[in-house]
């Protein structure tokens, strides 16, 4: 398992790394591009390469933070820094989107002369590119369940509609001289921009509440649990990420009280190479005789500090 994920790792780092260089250098000509051609859907093509290659340097460096051990002050590691960096990166983009929605707005109004061969020719050129990283992504890295790799690929993908979006609102231009062409191409983007940022920020903001994670079904794994031959019940269930990728459960878990050490060891065994096929990585969990003292609620209800001092009778 774990050499496989440490490939994929390198790989993932490889291809950030190029498509950050290809990405990076093509926003600062499409930037400069938007600006000399008084194009607005350039620039706000140019604000979502930025976002892009944003969101690839803060990828890379997740994965770079990402490998540096747990300590004593951090005992996850500097794991969670890819789901701040998540965060950040989703309220970057929403940002960007009403800047340019604010732009478009006058730009409707009283649609400003744009070069439009200049036009053309960049958000092509852009196009390219964006369909170049997008393939480079596909080919060689996990887009599909590390949520960071999955980030950056999405911005790509949304990334080549706005270019797409460039390239006809130039057309429009030269054939129709329709020049709210440009700040309506500008505004669909800022829509996408929107939408991703959206997203990227709620996923990020799940996992800091230690939301259960999307790809995991509770009830699925309570009964998991429950069926293992000596579990009565449990409760105090927990399930949550770490990181991307790397799920956590803890609960207790109620057994006779004349079970052996041996035996208890079994169970756990038993759960936790039947939670390993689940998704479910770090299991912890507490075993506990009926006799135990125990809330019956399977989740954990943590009690307010007030009522809590009631219930301490030693």
């Amino acid at each position: 398992m774990g050499h496989n994920h440490d490939h994929t790792h390198g790989a993932n780092k490889k291809i950030l790394i190029l498509s950050f260089i290809i990405i990076t250098s093509y926003m600062v000509v499409e930037a400069i591009g938007g600006y000399l051609t008084n194009s607005l859907a350039l620039l706000s093509d140019a604000g979502h390469m930025l976002s892009d290659s944003i969101s690839l340097a803060i990828a890379l460096l997740a994965f770079t933070f990402g490998e540096k051990a747990a300590s004593y002050s951090k005992t996850y590691g500097y794991k969670r820094f890819e789901i701040l960096a998540a965060v950040l990166n989703g309220v970057t983009l929403i940002l960007i989107a009403l800047f340019i929605f604010y732009e478009a707005i006058e730009r409707f109004a009283n649609p400003p002369e744009v070069a439009t061969t200049g036009m053309l020719i960049i958000s092509t050129i852009g196009l390219l590119v964006n369909i170049l990283v997008a393939w480079i992504m596909m080919r060689g890295s996990d887009t599909k369940d590390n949520l960071n790799m999955r980030g950056a690929y999405l911005h790509v993908l949304s990334d080549m509609l706005g270019s797409v979006g460039a390239i006809v609102a130039a057309l429009l231009i030269m054939f129709f001289g329709w020049g709210w062409a440009d700040p309506l191409a500008s505004v669909i983007v800022a829509a996408l921009v929107l939408r991703s940022g959206y997203y990227v920020t709620k996923a990020a903001i799940h996992v800091l509440m230690e939301g259960t994670p999307s790809n995991v079904d509770v009830q699925e794994i309570i009964q998991t649990i429950v069926q293992t031959n000596g579990v009565h019940s449990i409760h105090d269930l927990h399930i949550w990420t770490i990181t991307s990728g790397a799920n956590a459960l803890s609960c207790h878990a109620v057994v006779e009280d004349q079970l052996k050490i041996a035996d208890s060891e079994n169970i756990l065994r038993e759960i936790e190479h039947n939670l390993e096929h689940k998704g479910i990585k770090h299991v912890t969990i507490q075993l506990e005789t009926v006799a135990h003292k125990h809330d019956n609620s399977i989740l954990c209800t943590i009690k307010n500090e007030q009522s809590h001092h009631h219930h301490h009778h030693h």
